[in-house]
């Protein structure tokens, strides 16, 4: 498998979790040799989780109707006498 961020080289590794419930846990992840990157099962729903979260106007362009303006003095309007 290639990595999901360099598209590098994975290798199967075993990885010892310190903050299990049931205490310390051996678990195997795919590692990659080129940046490092861990490609976990559990992180990997967690991050689709998080994409499904974002959501997007379908024309692509920013929403700014409920956002405040504030003016600088730059549009101040002076009367002149």
């Amino acid at each position: 498998m290639n990595c999901l961020r360099c598209s590098g080289l994975t290798v199967e590794d075993h990885f010892l979790d310190m903050a299990s419930q049931f205490g310390q846990m051996w678990a195997r992840s795919l590692r990659c040799v080129n940046c490092g990157y861990v490609h976990d099962s559990v992180t990997e729903q967690h991050r689709l989780a998080r994409q499904e979260q974002v959501a997007a106007l379908p024309s692509g362009e920013p929403d700014y109707q409920d956002d405040e303006v504030h003016l600088g003095v730059e549009f101040i309007i002076r009367r002149v006498a």
